[in-house]
């Protein structure tokens, strides 16, 4: 099944509602985004245009005052916004997004 046919009841990583604003960096400039939701395998962006653009770095803002950098690739667009996938997430940094997303799972 195509990436884009999942539904959330298929996903592998549940969601959360994320709501808050995320560092985009493109071309040396920081460019903020909403996150609509989050989980250890992507997020989505709301309306945030991207063209061409395949992949790139994204800060994430955690509790604490912690932030993860990854490399976000787009897997979906819509008009509401873009889903992308994370490609490169160290394992501190997903030991620190687990400790993010557990708390807030339904």
């Amino acid at each position: 099944m195509a990436p884009e046919a999942l539904d959330t009841r298929e996903r592998y990583h549940p969601r959360v509602e994320a709501n808050f604003d995320v560092k985009v960096l493109l071309n040396g400039r920081v460019i903020p985004a909403r996150a609509r939701d989050l989980s250890m395998n992507g997020m989505f962006l709301r309306a945030f245009p991207l063209g061409d653009l395949e992949r790139f770095p994204v800060v994430i803002p955690l509790d604490g005052g912690k932030e993860i950098r990854v490399t976000a690739v787009v897997r979906r667009q819509h008009l509401e916004g873009v889903a992308v996938e994370f490609a490169n997430v160290d394992w501190d940094d997903m030991i620190a997004l687990a400790g993010f997303l557990h708390p807030r799972l339904p």
